[in-house]
C-alpha cells in the first residue's frame, strides 16, 4: 500500500442501489459492487471497501446484514424463534434495540455454510486498489444470540471467534476490520471481549483494524457511554489501528486518547453519517487539525466516516466520500 501521511478510507457499508434491490441477481450484485469500488476510486479513497451489498437482507434491513448474514449459516444455531425464546432473550440480553435474537445456540458453534474467503475473493476481483475487508466481531455476535448451550457469554464469543479466525486466515486483504458496535455500551465486558477479538486479530495476515462506535441502528445512536471507559479495552487489543466515531459525538473526548498505546493508530471519524448534510472540505480539514493538535503528529493514520453509509441516500454518501478526500488533501496542503 502506498504510504501517505494520513490515508482516507470508508468504514464498510454503502447504500443498496434501488435497481439492485428491485432486481437482485448474481450479476446485478457484481455490477453494483464494481460501482461502489469505482465511486471510491474516482473520489481518491486510498483504502476502498466493497460496500457489503452481498450481506443485505430485506427481512432485516435495520442492521444491513451486519448480524444475520454471519449467524444464519453457522452450525449450532437455530434461527426459528419461538415465543419462549423471545421471552428469555428479552429477560437476559439487555438489547432493547433488538426485538428478538438472531438465533438460539443449541450446540457447538461451527462455520456451517459461512464462507468469508469466497466473499472476499469475489470482491477482490473487481478492484486493483488497496482493499479493506470487514466482518462483525465475536462480542457483538455473541450479544445478539440466545445461548442455551455454552452457559457463558464469554465462552460463546470465543467459539464464534474461532470460526471467524479460521476464515480470515485465508483472506489476504490489505486491511481486515472487525466491527464492534455493542461493546462501547458495555465497557465492563471489555476484558473478555478483547480476548475473543484478539483470537480473530491474531489470524489476520495484513493490517489489523477494529471499528468501534455507539451504534448506527436505523441512523440512531443506541449505546450510551464514553470513550474514556474504553481506553483499557483498546490497549488490550492486538490491533494496528482503531476506526472510531467522532464527528457525530464531537471531539471533546480526544484528550483521553493520549493514553492509548502508541503502537495503536487512532482512526478519526470526520464525516457524520447520521446527518444528510455534506461536510465541507474546510470542516473536515479543521477536524483533522484539531485531532493532530491534541494527539500529536503521526497518531492519526486514517480519516474516515463515523460508520457505514448504508442508511443514507446514495447522492449524500457519494458527496461525503468526495468531501472526505478533499478535506484530507486540504489539510495536507495538496
Amino acid at each position: 500500500m502506498a504510504e501517505r501521511a494520513i490515508r482516507t478510507t470508508v468504514v464498510g457499508s454503502y447504500p443498496a442501489p434501488a435497481w439492485l434491490v428491485a432486481n437482485p441477481s448474481r450479476q446485478a450484485l457484481r455490477d453494483a459492487t464494481a460501482v461502489v469500488f469505482h465511486i471510491q476510486e474516482l473520489a481518491g479513497i486510498d483504502l476502498v471497501a466493497d460496500g457489503e451489498l452481498y450481506r443485505f437482507d430485506l427481512n432485516h434491513p435495520e442492521t444491513n446484514g451486519m448480524i444475520d448474514y454471519f449467524i444464519r449459516p453457522m452450525d449450532g444455531v437455530r434461527t426459528r424463534i419461538t415465543r419462549d425464546d423471545l421471552r428469555r432473550f428479552r429477560e437476559e440480553a439487555g438489547l432493547a434495540y433488538r426485538a428478538e435474537p438472531a438465533g438460539v445456540v443449541e450446540g457447538e458453534i461451527g462455520a456451517g455454510a459461512l464462507n468469508l474467503p469466497r466473499d472476499y475473493a469475489q470482491a477482490r476481483a473487481l478492484t486493483r486498489s488497496p482493499m479493506k475487508f470487514t466482518l462483525t466481531g465475536p462480542h457483538m455476535l455473541a450479544k445478539v444470540l440466545l445461548d442455551t448451550h455454552y452457559g457463558d457469554r464469554a465462552a460463546l464469543a470465543h467459539a464464534i471467534a474461532a470460526v471467524l479466525a479460521a476464515q480470515v486466515a485465508e483472506i489476504d486483504a490489505d486491511v481486515v476490520q472487525i466491527d464492534e458496535a455493542n461493546l462501547p455500551g458495555s465497557p465492563e465486558e471489555g476484558p473478555w471481549a478483547a480476548d475473543a477479538i484478539n483470537v480473530v486479530l491474531d489470524a489476520v495476515r495484513g493490517e489489523k483494524a477494529v471499528h468501534l462506535c455507539f451504534g448506527n441502528y436505523g441512523g440512531q445512536t443506541i449505546q450510551k457511554g464514553t470513550w474514556a471507559a474504553l481506553i483499557a479495552f483498546m490497549n488490550r487489543l492486538n490491533v494496528d489501528h482503531l476506526v472510531l466515531e467522532f464527528a457525530h459525538r464531537g471531539y471533546g473526548e480526544l484528550p483521553y486518547f493520549r493514553d492509548v498505546d502508541p503502537r495503536i493508530g487512532i482512526g478519526l471519524g470526520v464525516v457524520d453519517i447520521k446527518s444528510t448534510v455534506i461536510e465541507t472540505p474546510d470542516t473536515i480539514a479543521r477536524r483533522i487539525e484539531e485531532a493532530e493538535r491534541i494527539l500529536g503528529p503521526g497518531r492519526v493514520p486514517y480519516v474516515h466516516p463515523d460508520c457505514g453509509f448504508w442508511m443514507l441516500p446514495r447522492s449524500v454518501a457519494d458527496g461525503k466520500i468526495r468531501a472526505l478526500v478533499q478535506g484530507r488533501d486540504r489539510y495536507l496542503g495538496r
